[in-house]
């Protein structure tokens, strides 16, 4: 599966586990999201967005990377056009590194709403800080035809499911609450602050979520 790890200006935590995941992955970075690259070891292949997040000594550190300029004033952002470009470069797996934290909360629930956005059309996407990550959770028929959603969470690590709609037919395992065929309604907070316990397997009848996972266990 060709793999881009798109490098954004939220937090991140370098982690072995995070390490892992973004290896032998394509790097394409969006504006400020540059400033990670050192920590992680990467050099991206395409560097773009408005730059008005990147200073100068950026600017200097990184001016061999090839570099595409959009204007501030535009009708995407940064992420989405970073995110554009790797599915055009042939990407079937987006991992959104930085896509929590920072000064922009506003920025991070777009993170998630265009994560849920592109699986809906067959793209696997990892939000993640290395200390947080999310997947995108949805029915059946939107995701490759999988019968059950599943994703490598480390025992005993603490996540929510938060829904972006009514969610119906809710089935969980391997967790400490688990649940069978139910309908959460939206805004509900009934699927906050689960554990892991062992193999996790999730499956939806309708709606859309993110799974949000604390994956550093104390």
């Amino acid at each position: 599966m060709k793999t881009f790890t798109i490098l954004l200006n939220g937090d991140i935590c370098v982690t072995q586990r995070l390490h892992n995941q973004i290896h032998n992955s394509r790097v394409i970075a969006a504006d400020g999201g540059i400033r990670h690259a050192e920590s992680l070891c990467v050099m991206p292949e395409l560097w773009l967005g408005d730059f008005d997040s990147s200073n100068e000594n950026l600017l200097q550190k990184y001016s061999h990377i090839s570099q595409e300029f959009f204007p501030s004033d535009k009708d995407a952002t940064d992420s989405a056009l970073a995110c554009e470009r790797a599915l055009q470069e042939g990407a079937q797996r987006l991992i959104l590194c930085g896509a929590f934290g920072g000064k922009r909360s506003d920025h991070t629930l777009s993170h998630m709403t265009q994560a849920i956005a592109l699986a809906e059309k067959g793209v696997s996407v990892l939000l993640t800080s290395g200390h947080e990550e999310g997947w995108p959770i949805l029915p059946q028929s939107f995701s490759a035809n999988l019968p059950v959603f599943s994703c490598d969470l480390p025992d005993g690590c603490l996540f929510s499911i938060i829904g972006f709609s009514d969610l119906q037919g809710l089935t969980m395992s391997g967790v400490k609450w688990p649940l069978l065929n139910k309908n959460i309604p939206f805004g509900s907070s009934l699927t906050l602050s689960n554990r892991i316990c062992g193999t996790f397997y999730c499956y939806l009848g309708s709606g859309k979520a993110i799974l949000l996972a604390s994956v550093s266990v104390p």
